[in-house]
């Protein structure tokens, strides 16, 4: 199985560069891709309930139901645990299919032969 890890630390200031990286790993799960938005900066509280609600670019679908696409066809959330920690962000406050992660986690993942992309 191919892997893709996606970067993203974008968030409410930029909807569309926070809804790209969710449509490409969506289509990358369907595809049958391990397919993993890893969200740093501000793109971490998109992971929060109620993160990416009210978040739209014009012209594309609405970010949140873009994430709960990207998590009900196999993909993963990652929210950089150095950005959530200075933002108060916990597990609990996640949506299903996020965690909190850790650098490392990122680097093993690319290490296995992972392909990545940066919005």
């Amino acid at each position: 199985m191919s892997k893709l890890l996606i970067h993203s630390s974008h968030g409410r200031e930029d909807p569309e560069r926070a809804t790209l990286p969710f449509i490409v790993g969506k289509n990358a799960a369907i595809a049958g891709q391990e397919a993993v938005v890893m969200l740093t900066v501000e793109g971490v509280r998109l992971a929060t309930e109620g993160g990416a609600e009210g978040v739209r670019q014009e012209g594309l679908p609405p970010l949140q139901e873009v994430i709960r696409e990207f998590v009900e066809n196999g993909g993963q959330v990652w929210a950089c645990q150095s950005c959530t920690q200075p933002r108060g962000i916990t597990e609990e406050q996640l949506i299903e299919g996020a965690r909190i992660a850790a650098a490392m986690q990122a680097v093993e993942f690319l290490s296995r032969d992972a392909a990545s992309l940066t919005f």
